[in-house]
């Protein structure tokens, strides 16, 4: 199952699920979609992203950007033979606490987290080796 997660008009974000000890899967079959264009404009606050277990793929960036729209194919072939991170596209701008926190300057943005620890980010990932490199950090001590 493809775990990219992307809201576009709801209210309400992944509340309960973020929870220490959580898993998205069980949320991810009413907001999952393959990999989309459409970037989460309701952002979880930093402390659920931190709380959140095992991988976690961030990508920050908006539908408009011409970056972002490149990189697409790149995230998906990275992205297809790993089962088990979940893929956040979460819409960043001025004035958005999450990508601040993280600091966030250029579009698009991956951050791979694994149990709220950052291993690595890749900024405008030109193909999908870039994005495999950083994937390949996951399980490293």
């Amino acid at each position: 199952m493809d775990n990219t997660i992307a809201v576009k008009g709801r209210e309400r974000w992944l509340n309960d699920r973020l929870v220490a000890g959580s898993n998205l899967n069980g949320y991810v079959e009413d907001l999952a979609m393959n990999i989309t264009e459409h970037y989460a404009q309701t952002e979880p606050s930093r402390a659920e992203v931190d709380a959140m277990h095992g991988p976690v793929l961030l990508e920050f960036g908006t539908a408009w950007c011409g970056h972002c729209r490149a990189a697409q194919a790149g995230i998906a072939k990275a992205l297809a033979d790993r089962e088990g991170i979940n893929h956040l596209k979460i819409e960043d701008g001025p004035g958005r606490p999450l990508g601040r926190s993280f600091r966030v300057k250029l579009w698009p943005t991956l951050i791979l987290l694994e149990n709220g620890q950052e291993l690595g980010r890749v900024v405008r990932p030109q193909n999908a080796q870039a994005i495999d490199q950083v994937l390949g950090e996951m399980g490293k001590d």
